[in-house]
């Protein structure tokens, strides 16, 4: 019943903060010797959760455009990018599900 209150926006908003976490995983890898950069493919993670199968599926990891002589992957600029702009998409996917919230809760009520 959830999915048709809220349609693919519930399932958004969990890739979203997964995202987020493996986004921050990279920037504090920054430095890490042999650290592999990873980001979720938010399409891609998206179809497989209206597939019922496993968000990771959309777990990739990311191509430098200069990699490092340590073998490390991470791009600072680049993750900092991604996890501003996932964060504004985040916030903007919580908005309209709390939008959606009050509206059900109102029409529950008789408003």
């Amino acid at each position: 019943m959830a999915e048709g209150l809220f349609g693919v926006h519930g399932a958004a908003l969990q890739i979203r903060a997964q995202r987020m976490g493996v986004l921050a995983s990279n920037i504090a890898n920054a430095s890490t010797p042999g650290f592999k950069a990873r980001d979720i493919d938010f399409k891609g993670a998206l179809a497989a959760s209206e597939g019922q199968a496993s968000v990771d599926a959309g777990l990739k990891y990311r191509v430098p455009t200069q990699p490092s002589m340590d073998g490390n992957t991470v791009e600072l600029a680049t993750e900092q990018t991604a996890f501003a702009e996932n964060a504004v998409q985040y916030q903007t996917t919580l908005s309209f599900l709390n939008g959606r919230i009050a509206q059900i809760t109102r029409a529950l009520k008789g408003e």
